[in-house]
């Protein structure tokens, strides 16, 4: 019994402070939701510091389904060719009136950033909050910009690339990622 007890007392010495997976797996890691403000857990409308990355989010979602309905061309027709009018109106519709549950928040660092497809992974290991008030608020952002900025203008963008498809849907004056100092918050009424 003294040998075995000596060798335990000599492990625990002699262990790492972290902690460690049975079976030697290597360190165990841990991480926890991150804590909403009143507005980002209740309010209907995307959060002022989650409105850039919930424009790339947007940005990236109609890249994507433009891409996918070019790239699926009747017979006859060259894939990759411009869609007509009526198309992409209809894959633009469709595109901000999915369902959006891959997206949510997380907190890297202590700063909350909204995370999904299309939007770069901060950490290796994370906790993501996605559902509740996260896919209507990409649902009306969605339809706010397109409604804003209108199908043609956006769908010429597209054509030019991805990255003049975020330059108007996220930049310039009125972008929700333009340079700056955030532009007040303007109360909003709910309908």
């Amino acid at each position: 019994m003294q040998p075995l007890l000596t060798a335990c007392m000599a492990l625990s010495v002699l262990a790492p402070t972290e902690a460690e997976e049975p079976c030697g797996g290597g360190p165990v890691r841990s991480a926890s939701a991150p804590r909403l403000s009143a507005e980002e857990a209740y309010s209907a409308h995307m959060p002022a510091h989650l409105r850039c990355d919930a424009c790339r989010a947007i940005a990236f979602q109609i890249r994507e389904h433009l891409a996918r309905a070019e790239a699926k061309r009747s017979p006859g027709r060259q894939a990759g060719a411009e869609l007509r009018e009526s198309e992409y109106m209809e894959v633009l519709e469709r595109s901000c009136t999915q369902s959006w549950d891959g997206y949510g928040v997380m907190e890297v660092q202590g700063v909350k950033r909204l995370a999904g497809p299309g939007l770069p992974s901060q950490e290796p290991m994370m906790v993501l909050v996605s559902g509740g008030p996260w896919p209507g608020r990409l649902h009306k952002m969605c339809h706010g910009r397109v409604g804003e900025l209108g199908e043609e203008r956006l769908y010429r963008a597209h054509r030019r690339g991805a990255a003049a498809l975020e330059q108007l849907l996220c930049h310039g004056a009125k972008g929700a990622c333009a340079a700056g100092p955030a532009p007040a918050q303007v109360p909003q009424t709910e309908l």
